[in-house]
């Protein structure tokens, strides 16, 4: 982890980040408009390559509102076969440079009946699905306690603070829970059934293991979800990443507006 940090803080020189954020599939525009320094993962020590379609693979600080600002171009994910400690080591170099405050974003699939394709979700609470935890293994203390509190992953006041800018914006802001299942097969009908019994309003392949992670580390933690398409049994189309990349897409303007707004108000 040292090793990492080192390498970085050689790259980006004075630049002190205080803000994190991940970008999810289809939502790595915010990074292109906003560049100062880009490091591709395949040149930092312990950093995996990103695989999926959609995910530039790249860490781009930059000043946007007056914040320093680092941005994930791509995130690692469990289906495509890294282990949890793999996932989620960008969210402890943030807390090691420094960052106070994560921003998670994904695509998401919509199990509330009310939602549809390309609404935008403040995440309130989440259920872990996957099957693992990144905690799991021997605890580094420099990081978290061995038991950490979930009772508040995501930060009440920033939740305030996105409802009231999303206002400002007029930009119509769902709520809900965020359930993380492995994937990389999207859910069939019967899962979603048993997703909405369980409580899930929006489910997903990410962000969960990220989320507890900076909740481990005291960071604070914004979580948003681009509803991307209507999950099986809900939907009458079958599914794919396309229609995925697609409602990103149509959402991109909407949530980076919302994203700059937050950004200028923490």
């Amino acid at each position: 982890m040292q090793k990492t940090v080192d390498f970085i803080n050689k790259q980006i020189k004075d630049f002190k980040p205080e803000i994190g954020i991940v970008l999810g599939s289809g939502l790595g525009d915010l990074a292109d408009e906003f560049c100062e320094i880009t490091i591709p993962y395949s040149k930092i020590p312990g950093f995996p390559t990103s695989t999926v379609q959609g995910h530039k693979g790249q860490l781009v600080f930059a000043t946007i509102n007056g914040k320093k600002v680092m941005m994930m171009q791509g995130r690692f994910h469990y289906y495509e076969g890294h282990p949890m400690d793999v996932v989620t080591f960008p969210i402890k170099i943030m807390k090691k440079l420094g960052i106070k405050t994560v921003i998670l974003t994904n695509a998401a699939g919509g199990v509330n009946v009310y939602f549809k394709p390309s609404d935008l979700m403040l995440i309130t609470d989440h259920i872990n699905f996957m099957g693992d935890n990144p905690l799991i293994g021997p605890n580094d203390d420099t990081l978290g306690t061995r038991f950490p509190d979930m009772s508040e992953v995501y930060t009440k006041d920033l939740q305030e603070l996105a409802k009231t800018c999303a206002k400002k914006l007029g930009i119509a802001l769902q709520e809900g829970v965020y359930m993380a299942l492995t994937g990389p097969t999207y859910e069939t009908p019967a899962e979603v059934k048993m997703v909405r019994l369980l409580g899930a309003d929006a489910v997903g392949m990410s962000t969960v293991p990220e989320a507890i992670v900076a909740s481990y580390c005291k960071m604070d933690v914004l979580g948003l979800s681009c509803i991307c398409n209507s999950a099986a049994g809900i939907s009458t189309v079958g599914l794919s990443h396309e229609e995925v990349l697609q409602a990103a897409n149509a959402a991109k303007s909407k949530f980076k507006n919302l994203v700059l707004e937050v950004i200028k108000e923490i």
